[in-house]
C-alpha cells in the first residue's frame, strides 16, 4: 500500500500497527488521524465511546466535526475484532482502547479473552491500523479496586500491543515522541 504522500505504506498485521499513547488532551487523536490520512481513502474510524450524558455527546460531536472528509465511522463499544476483519486492507483508526476497556469492564466481560481477540484480529489485518490509548499509569495509585483494575488492565493491554506493533508513539503537549 502506498501513502498519499508517495512514501511506502505500512506493513500488514501487527507490523502495520501503530500504537499512539498519551494523556487526556495530549493531541494523540489528532496525531493518530494524521497518520491514517497519509494512506489513500477510504479510511475507517472505529469509535469505541458510549454516550452517557450531554457532555459526552458534545465531545463526540466535536470529534466528528473535526475529522477530515473521507472517514467511514463505525461505532462499536465492545466487539471491535469483527470490525477490523471487515475493513480488509483499508486503513483503520481505533479511538480509543481505554474507552473500549472501560466498556468491557463495566459490562463484566472477560478482559483476557477480549485482549487476545483484539491481538488476533490485529495479526490478521490486511491493512494498517492505528490504535489510540490513554496512558493512565503515570499518576497515583487509585483508591478503589475498579479503578486499580482499570489502570492495571490498560497497562497490560498497551504492553501487549506495543510488544508486537511496528511503531509506538507517545504524545504529550501535542508533540509526538517515537518510542519504537
Amino acid at each position: 500500500m502506498q501513502a498519499s504522500d508517495g512514501t511506502a505504506g505500512a506493513a500488514c498485521g501487527m507490523a502495520g500497527a501503530v500504537l499512539v499513547l498519551g494523556g487526556a488532551r495530549s493531541g494523540k487523536s489528532s496525531f493518530a488521524e494524521g497518520v491514517v490520512t497519509r494512506w489513500p481513502r477510504p479510511w475507517t474510524y472505529v469509535a469505541t465511546s458510549r454516550v452517557y450524558d450531554a457532555e459526552m455527546r458534545e465531545r463526540v460531536a466535536h470529534h466528528r466535526a473535526s475529522r477530515a472528509e473521507g472517514w467511514d465511522t463505525v461505532e462499536e463499544a465492545r466487539d471491535i475484532a469483527p470490525v477490523l476483519d471487515a475493513a480488509g486492507a483499508r486503513p483503520v483508526l481505533v479511538d480509543c482502547l481505554t474507552l473500549w476497556l472501560t466498556n468491557l469492564l463495566l459490562d463484566g466481560c472477560d478482559i483476557v479473552a477480549a485482549r487476545e481477540g483484539l491481538l488476533s484480529a490485529l495479526r490478521r489485518r490486511a491493512g494498517p491500523t492505528v490504535l489510540v490509548g490513554n496512558e493512565v499509569g503515570l499518576g497515583i495509585v487509585p483508591d478503589n479496586a475498579l479503578a486499580r483494575r482499570f489502570r492495571d488492565e490498560a497497562g497490560l493491554l498497551h504492553q501487549a500491543i506495543a510488544r508486537e506493533a511496528g511503531r509506538v508513539v507517545f504524545v504529550a503537549a501535542g508533540l509526538p515522541m517515537e518510542m519504537k
